[in-house]
């Protein structure tokens, strides 16, 4: 762009100059980097602002066509008469680049000063330009259209990274949940449960921490508020305000200043199920790891519930598809339990990646290897999904395998020819963090810049 090459050169200019004569002032004019950046293309400022001018322009035309043009004549020779006399005093090679560098100032300087006070208003205490904030919108608003499908804490830890690439974020999440202030409110006041939803529109909040941290909160005293959060409570709420879940999201979106859309899966009541090696048949998402079996089988009630028509929506119009991360069989596969989000992802032709765990679950995939993931996926819907798996390059320290081998888990192991004999690609990276105790998860901020970097390089082959 000839407007940011422009704004480049001349802070490598003052940069040079400074170091030159330092006894100039220590920083550079913040002012002009800031001109330059309002002359930027595409921030759809500067065409209004043209059209405000014309606009004037043609009221006074107009005011004075009204007076049967008389004015307009003498207002002519009066001008004119002034620009004779300045051209006669001043040479015009001089005056004419004078006044239109004048004009320019003026014009800069009103803008400016302008959006400054706007800028006041609307972004109190906040050093950000508005100028940044405006380039920054846009760039976000032309991200690419995502869709990511899963549930439980790694989705919304995904959601966190996403946010800063694009605003054209949908989060298809499972409403099988039936543990915890979710199942609570699910059994006794009959709503879908909202706890796996909250998550997700925390993530992509774009609000003030403090009411994120609001919508998050959990009571801790309370008859009958233990363990329930502001969050889920707000939905319940709204659900039996608006009369559905869908409705009740799409109001705390605006609440919290939600970018991008979270949806759920289906507004049917879901309850999963799982067969287990050794014969068992475990009803209830939260029962399912506590019965510490093998899956061998895993299935909804009912069978085939209908899809939320906005996701098969949001699916046929995806850019980029991500599975995960999360639990396999109780917040990812449950997704793709109801066919027609399934059928919608397989008729797309577009990048799909499954984000896979780092460590095992006991109850879920204990010695499960990738290969172990993908398997599960493809057998619970019939058909291939994606084209590419996501795996954590490093291992976790002893510290942490040993911390997980003390509940049963341990790494997932990438077993190489397995996988790509499936038809899947490897990317591998390193994507996690670990924390002080040991425990570990996906890093927001890497995982996202190494989804959106494959994305970007898988351009054109689709």
């Amino acid at each position: 762009m000839f407007f940011n090459s422009l704004n480049k050169s001349f802070s490598q200019m003052l940069r040079r100059v400074r170091h030159e004569t330092p006894w100039l002032a220590p920083d550079p004019p913040r002012r002009v980097n800031r001109i330059f950046k309002w002359l930027a293309p595409g921030l759809l400022v500067k065409r209004w602002l043209f059209l405000s001018v014309g606009g004037v322009l043609l009221v006074g035309l107009g005011v004075l066509i009204s007076l049967k043009l008389t004015p307009v004549f003498y207002t002519g020779q009066f001008l004119g008469s002034i620009f004779r006399f300045l051209a006669n005093q001043i040479p015009n090679y001089v005056s004419g680049p004078l006044a239109i560098l004048m004009g320019l100032l003026f014009i800069l300087w009103g803008q400016t000063r302008t959006l400054g006070a706007i800028t006041e208003v609307l972004l109190p205490g906040n050093e950000t330009e508005l100028v940044d904030v405006l380039m920054q919108e846009r760039r976000l608003a032309r991200g690419p259209k995502v869709v990511v499908i899963g549930g439980g804490t790694g989705l919304s830890n995904l959601l966190r990274g996403l946010k800063q690439y694009s605003h054209n974020i949908t989060a298809i999440v499972t409403v099988a949940d039936d543990g915890g202030s979710s199942g609570r409110l699910r059994r006794e006041i009959g709503v879908l449960p909202p706890g796996d939803i909250r998550n997700c529109l925390a993530a992509l909040a774009d609000e003030e921490k403090l009411l994120t941290e609001l919508f998050q909160y959990r009571f801790k005293a309370g008859d009958g508020l233990v363990g329930h959060s502001f969050g889920n409570l707000f939905l319940t709420a709204m659900n039996d305000v608006t009369g559905d879940l869908e409705q009740a999201i799409a109001a705390s979106s605006k609440v919290l200043a939600v970018r991008g859309q979270v949806l759920p899966a289906t507004l049917s009541d879901v309850k999963l199920w799982a067969e287990l090696s050794d014969g068992r048949r475990i009803e209830g998402e939260s029962k399912i790891p506590e019965a510490k079996g093998q899956i061998v089988n895993i299935g909804c009630s009912p069978s085939h519930p209908p899809a939320l028509p906005r996701a098969i929506k949001a699916i046929r119009e995806a850019d980029f598809i991500v599975f995960g991360p999360g639990s396999l069989y109780t917040s990812i596969i449950p997704n793709l339990l109801v066919p027609e989000i399934a059928e919608a992802i397989a008729t797309r032709k577009i990048p799909r990646i499954y984000v896979c765990n780092v460590m095992t679950e006991p109850g879920e995939t204990l010695s499960y290897a990738v290969s172990d993931h993908i398997r599960a996926i493809d057998r619970a819907c019939g058909k291939p999904l994606f084209d590419a798996v996501l795996v954590q390059r490093r291992g976790p320290s002893e510290v942490a395998e040993e911390r997980y081998a003390q509940v049963g888990a341990a790494p997932v192991l990438l077993d190489r020819e397995t996988v790509l004999s499936s038809g899947r690609r490897i990317i591998l990276a390193n994507v996690m963090e670990e924390s002080a105790t040991g425990s570990v998860r996906h890093h927001p901020q890497r995982l996202a810049k190494v989804l959106m970097r494959w994305y970007s390089r898988t351009q054109g082959i689709w």
